[in-house]
């Protein structure tokens, strides 16, 4: 019998973690989800990963657009958030968007992005693990919202 998937859940949970939306265009089109399965992987080369549920709509965009970019949120932008955690189709209607090297969408006012290649896809049990090289991003500032025990949280001053 396997570890409980309710208690590693909880476990996890109490691990803070930053809040992004990666979004994909290309030639699938565009898409986005929130992910908190984010990390730096490498400095030389620099690369990114991006663990994606298997049953994300996201999943097909990915694969077929082999970009991706990471847009670190700011602690105003919960509503974003929100709107990309919700499964099926995505909607960037009244979003202030640009693009970089990708033609990923980038979102206007974040914290800081990521823009991406996918250089790798791995396995990850119910998840697939896709490692972008990090070809163009900036640092825009700003205080970033976090996730913690199921709720959003702030930096304490």
């Amino acid at each position: 019998m396997g570890f409980d998937s309710a208690i590693q859940r909880k476990i996890m949970g109490q691990f803070a973690t930053g809040v992004t939306v990666v979004t994909t265009g290309g030639e699938a089109g565009v898409h986005g989800l929130t992910a908190n399965a984010v990390a730096s992987l490498s400095l030389n080369p620099p690369l990114v990963l991006v663990a994606v549920d298997k049953r994300a709509h996201s999943m097909s965009f990915l694969h077929a657009n082999r970009c991706f970019a990471v847009n670190i949120l700011r602690l105003d932008q919960e509503p974003v958030s929100n709107r990309f955690a919700t499964p099926g189709p995505k909607d960037f209607d009244g979003l202030e968007t640009k693009t970089d090297v990708t033609g990923s969408p980038i979102l206007v006012g974040c914290v800081g992005y990521l823009d991406c290649r996918v250089v790798e896809i791995l396995p990850g049990g119910d998840h697939e693990i896709f490692v972008g090289e990090i070809v163009g991003g900036e640092l825009n500032g700003g205080e970033p919202l976090l996730y913690h025990a199921g709720s959003y949280r702030r930096l304490a001053p």
